[in-house]
């Protein structure tokens, strides 16, 4: 399989530490739900700084590596995932820091009313009043709930820090980028 261009894959977790003796990895996931992670057969892995480091793409491109995942299981708020080729300890050792990418036509599909947060990045959020409040631009958990931040997508400046629940979001079109929020352009 030829290596996939970085707009094509998520970044979901990075390697934290080896688990035990036969090669197994602890990953510290980006989610407090990483079903994504749990269920990809073959994973990426990037010893190079973020692409917001400054580190060019191509550079960057050049680092990837893949693997095939032989088993993921969650233990104390870390996955621990089993690669195939590595075997020891050392070798697993070896891997700590690494980035754990997935490419995201390899997510499993959302359940209804449930989004993978990557998707609502670059959505245009309009209000019940049809008044553009600026596009989301990141999406947080505040450990209630998920948090999207609304603003400019060219200078990242947030606008609005809006709670994604059902009683603000109502309606998410992610064929047209669209979320409607129950939210007045005059609130911060």
């Amino acid at each position: 399989m030829s290596t996939p261009s970085l707009n094509d894959l998520i970044e979901l977790g990075a390697i934290s530490e080896a688990q035990g003796l036969q090669g197994q990895v602890k990953v510290r996931p980006h989610s407090s739900e990483p079903v994504a992670l749990l269920s990809s057969k073959a994973v990426w892995l990037s010893l190079i700084p973020r692409r917001d480091a400054g580190v060019a793409a191509s550079i960057e491109q050049a680092s990837l590596t893949q693997y095939k995942v032989k088993s993921a299981k969650m233990h104390s708020g870390n996955v621990v995932m089993t690669l195939d080729g590595v075997t020891d300890r050392d070798q697993a050792l070896a891997l700590k820091g690494a980035r754990i990418l997935v490419a995201r036509d390899a997510f499993p599909k959302a359940e209804s009313d449930s989004y993978y947060w990557i998707d609502l990045i670059g959505c245009h959020a309009i209000n019940l009043q049809n008044e553009m409040l600026g596009e989301v631009i990141d999406v947080t958990e505040n450990g209630a709930h998920g948090v999207i931040a609304i603003g400019d997508s060219s200078s990242k400046e947030t606008k609005y820090l809006v709670p994604f629940v059902k009683e603000v979001v109502q309606k998410v079109d992610l064929p047209n980028k669209v979320i409607t929020l129950d939210w007045q352009s005059d609130w911060q």
